[in-house]
């Protein structure tokens, strides 16, 4: 079998240094089972390094590893060939998040299946191909000397699981890290604040909302605790933020006025933002959506924040403001695996690429989605970090690598010199974003200053939704999406704290 072979060559330096020590069979399978075969047989303490894929043969097929399972991951592994290449992909999650609906959520609207999309889904190869898995793992490391990346196990703290490290040798690796939110060294954000792009900080806000509607609703609570556990603070008027912030107006004026009716008069929202709201959109787009989400109930506040503590936030110019839910969408920057990398950097600290989307500094990297950026030497700019870039870079880097492939350039180190085609070359296709009560913007211009449709109202909001329904990758997730858009419209959102 080739996952044993390859197991079985990294392991086999080592077996040569302990041939006096007495192994168990099961020490070349797996972690775990070498971890029980040391505890039974040893008195030693479990070793931290474990052996993992070893380098490919030239007779079986070129292993693409793929760190990352976000819009440029996935959209990369769905296009690539497996009966050309073995994928592995290293993640933390085992799903795709559909981040455009993923507010939606935090409110009932759509329950949380409906925005996640299993990687084995995605890529049937890796539940069923005997050379390709997905490993449930952090990246620590990556040895492009030696073609290898350091991987970490995600246990989410079992208590009877110890994480374990392990190597995964690559013949071409995809670099798909996306990015982490942005707390511009603020202090108390990470602390007390909640950000908006995985599920499980959509579930967060969702138990934390409901939590404190149900608080404030109790006996003896003071005038002053229900006014602030009521107050829901969102930082950062990017799309992100007033999409969730009109899914929540809309929230509070059809349920919670039917569902709570005694604190109806003192939830509020208050977004918070530097600049103008929706700086990418075209102005009149950005006046109407003010003006609609004032008209929703949504109080809009120019200003930044200095300070985060437990229960309040501090402006510079010294105004507290009071929260009991305070959501943090103010844009993203690299990660710390980014960060640690010795390669060249593009403008912002994201892994610098070429037109080709490789790492020009090393053999067989290519970087895609938030975590990349062109080089200042492309002379092209950084683009934004947006669902639509990440995509289509995933698109046409899986078409290079089977071009790559197709050609015997496949293995590590066998494509040197060859002709790539066609370099990528990004076109916006515009952007969209709800602002609550059946309203949306859609705005189709290629870039601020160019000309191009822009509309706002019911039309608009049609259009997002049936562009966003489309776009959904499954079948399975769009017939979900659909039904909890059908039943929340007809019986009301789902206000039960699970």
């Amino acid at each position: 079998m080739a996952w044993f072979r390859n197991l079985a060559q990294v392991s086999s330096s080592s077996l040569k240094k302990q041939h006096h020590h007495h192994i168990h069979p099961f020490s070349l399978l797996s972690p775990l089972a070498s971890s029980l075969s040391h505890s039974h047989y040893t008195t030693e303490a479990p070793p931290t390094q474990y052996a993992g894929l070893g380098p490919t043969r030239p007779e079986e097929k070129p292993r693409v590893v793929v760190l990352g399972s976000g819009w440029a991951g996935c959209r990369f592994m769905k296009g690539i060939d497996t009966n050309i290449y073995d994928v592995v992909c290293v993640s933390p999650r085992n799903h795709m998040v559909f981040t455009p609906l993923l507010a939606s959520t935090c409110v009932g609207t759509l329950e949380f299946r409906s925005v996640a999309e299993p990687i084995g889904q995605i890529q049937p190869a890796i539940s069923r191909e005997p050379g390709s898995y997905f490993f449930l793992s952090n990246c620590t490391a990556i040895d492009v000397d030696n073609h290898m990346v350091h991987c970490q196990t995600v246990t989410d703290g079992v208590d009877t699981l110890d994480q374990w490290k392990f190597k995964i040798s690559y013949d071409k690796l995809v670099i798909a890290l996306g990015a982490q939110p942005s707390t511009f060294g603020i202090h108390g954000v990470e602390e007390h604040a909640t950000f908006l792009r995985e599920v499980y900080h959509a579930q967060e806000i969702r138990r934390k909302l409901l939590l404190n509607l149900m608080l404030s609703d109790m006996p003896g609570i003071s005038e002053e605790d229900k006014r602030r556990l009521l107050h829901c603070v969102v930082v950062g008027g990017g799309p992100t933020g007033v999409e969730f912030s009109g899914e929540l107006s809309d929230f509070i004026m059809k349920d919670v006025h039917q569902r709570y009716s005694h604190v109806k008069d003192y939830i509020r929202v208050t977004l918070i933002e530097a600049n103008d709201i929706l700086s990418s959109f075209d102005d009149r787009l950005r006046q109407y959506a003010t003006k609609q989400l004032t008209k929703s109930g949504v109080q809009l506040v120019r200003g930044i924040v200095k300070d985060v503590k437990a229960q309040k936030l501090i402006l510079n110019d010294g105004t507290e403001v009071p929260y009991g839910l305070l959501v943090w969408s103010t844009g993203v920057g690299p990660s710390s695996l980014v960060n640690s990398l010795k390669i060249p950097k593009s403008p912002g600290g994201r892994i610098g690429v070429d037109e080709w989307l490789r790492i020009p500094s090393v053999q067989d990297v290519f970087s895609i989605g938030d975590c990349s950026g062109f080089l200042e030497s492309t002379g092209k700019p950084t683009l934004p970090a947006l669902a639509q870039v990440a995509e289509r870079q995933g698109k046409y880097l899986a078409n290079l690598i089977n071009n790559i492939g197709k050609a015997g350039g496949g293995h590590a180190n066998s494509s040197n010199g060859m002709e790539l085609g066609q370099p990528f070359v990004y076109r916006h296709l515009g952007s969209m974003a709800t602002i609550g009560r059946y309203k949306a913007l859609v705005d189709l211009r290629q870039n601020k200053e160019s000309k191009g449709l822009s509309l706002a109202g019911f039309t608009s909001w049609f259009i997002w939704r049936s562009a966003y329904l489309s776009r959904v990758i499954s079948w399975r997730n769009r017939f979900y999406v659909a039904i909890n858009w059908l039943t929340t419209m007809v019986f009301g959102r789902d206000i039960s704290r699970i």
